[in-house]
């Protein structure tokens, strides 16, 4: 079994994620909802993101609607350009994405925005057919992804957004006003995008309804290299995969060579590798893929995306793009709205570089990465995640069911669980508690056993050694804030 296949079950198993109204033979693909365990991974995974980049480069945050006019998608381009090729199977009728299916297939990297005409030749050079029933395919066409809904009694055109980062172009005049900042501003989204994707699969990796945590920062186009908060960053070593080879350079060597074109795209991009360095995956294990101009979404002008290595191959995690003028001049120019601001008493009308986070891929990928067989000790498994990513911080396990351990166990659990999520188990034996709490990566276990009630110490149990030592009841408080720090 593959280590994708270990994660769904495990996650299937143990409440990370599990498919959306599995009760129903009528559900449809590409909806997956988290379980509580997931909830908290999430959860802590964004409260990384928020200090790392947020609050770290005082960025601020909103929160928009889900459901948007016409118009803002009309003025986006994706009434126009959003889409995917679909071939349909002339004898079972079945539906399939034609690049990700001849990717599966032979193996051969498809441009985003390759014409139908040769999308269709490599079908047939390849001689691809069906997967499900070998029957011939039809020729492709072209699918838009956005979900249209109607509102009112009066079936108002609009749509669910396909991206979070658009409310954001709509709101940043408002915004840039009322916060009294200046330019370069960066203004993030946490939020759920719709794609009614052709043919999902693979759980988190391909969904139609999904969490993005977006980042657009607004500049001024004549300063990119005017950014002093560079010089914090510029040792920052990069993995820059470009014409077929990955190389290891630092933020300022990646400058001096031209391959990354600005100091602004540098510092974020050396913002975002510093970032999921703290997430546990495995930084060898992750490259920043410079996108050929045939693989650019239709808005960029310079495109990297952040990848990481994964059993189902190379997964994009973040799409970095530097969309120069199009959004706001597109906006402006749909809603007659002047959207210049003042940049040091000179109009501009600003530029945007995204960083757009995949959330459910990230957490997919976070799990991968920390998924462990300790062929050692019985095949035991276990999460080793990050202590501030594990959904459950900690166990409180009294030793027997007596009266006198479980009353101190439940002193334990009251002086934690405000600040930490604590999980009580009696069920079963020590050991098996403990199996059970490292399968979903809990970081430590304390034991109330026999010292306890002479001492009022308890056993530290450590996830990834297995190692033991005793601890005062009143001091596991301060190791847990210890050992919990992003910094420790």
């Amino acid at each position: 079994m593959s280590t994708y296949d270990d994660i769904v079950q495990l996650a299937l198993e143990r409440g990370f994620y599990f498919p959306s109204c599995e009760l129903y033979s009528d559900s449809s693909a590409g909806f997956w909802e988290y379980g509580p365990n997931g909830v908290k991974i999430k959860n802590n995974f964004l409260d990384l993101w928020r200090r790392e980049l947020v609050r770290r480069d005082a960025m601020l945050e909103i929160d928009g609607t889900q459901i948007m006019s016409r118009s803002v998608f009309q003025a986006s381009g994706h009434l126009t350009n959003f889409s995917d090729p679909v071939v349909k199977c002339t004898k079972c009728k079945s539906s399939f994405r034609a690049d990700k299916l001849i990717q599966e297939e032979v193996n051969i990297e498809v441009p985003e925005r390759l014409q139908n005409d040769k999308v269709d030749m490599l079908i047939k050079e390849n001689n691809i057919r069906c997967p499900s029933c070998k029957g011939e395919l039809s020729t492709s066409e072209r699918f838009n992804m956005m979900f249209k809904v109607e509102i009112g009694p009066n079936h108002e055109e609009a749509y669910l957004r396909p991206e979070t980062c658009q409310s954001i172009f709509v709101d940043f005049q408002r915004i840039f006003k009322v916060s009294r900042r200046k330019l370069p501003l960066g203004i993030a989204q946490i939020g759920k995008s719709f794609r009614n994707e052709i043919s999902p699969r693979q759980g988190l990796l391909r969904l139609r309804e999904f969490y993005q945590a977006e980042i657009e920062i607004f500049c001024n186009p004549d300063k990119l290299n005017d950014l002093q908060k560079f010089e914090s960053v510029r040792n920052t070593v990069l993995r820059i995969y470009d014409n077929q080879q990955t190389m290891e350079v630092t933020a300022a060597e990646a400058l001096e060579q031209k391959i990354i074109p600005n100091k602004l795209v540098a510092y974020y991009l050396a913002l975002l590798v510093e970032f999921f360095n703290k997430t546990g995956i495995v930084n060898k294990r992750t490259r920043l893929r410079r996108l050929s101009d045939d693989e650019k979404a239709f808005y960029s002008s310079v495109a990297f995306d952040f990848e990481v290595d994964t059993s189902s191959g190379w997964l994009e995690l973040v799409a970095c793009n530097y969309r120069s003028d199009y959004d706001l001049l597109s906006h402006s120019a749909t809603s007659k709205a002047n959207l210049q601001v003042m940049d040091d008493d000179v109009k501009v009308l600003p530029h945007v570089f995204e960083l757009s986070l995949g959330v459910d891929r990230c957490i997919y990928s976070i799990l991968e990465h920390s998924y462990f067989i300790d062929r050692e000790k019985d095949d035991r498994i276990l999460l080793k995640l990050k202590p501030y990513l594990s959904p459950i911080h900690a166990g409180v396990l009294p030793l027997l069911k007596k009266d006198e351990f479980k009353s101190k166990s439940f002193d334990l659990v009251s002086l934690l669980n405000r600040d930490f999520d604590i999980f009580y188990d009696e069920s079963g034996s020590i050991g098996r508690r403990y199996r059970r709490l490292e399968e979903i990566g809990t970081p430590f276990a304390f034991t109330v056993d026999h010292q306890t009630m002479d001492d009022d110490t308890v056993t530290i149990r450590y996830r990834d050694s297995m190692n033991q030592e005793r601890i005062k009841i009143n001091d596991v408080h301060s190791f847990l804030t210890k050992s919990l720090s992003v910094d420790r």
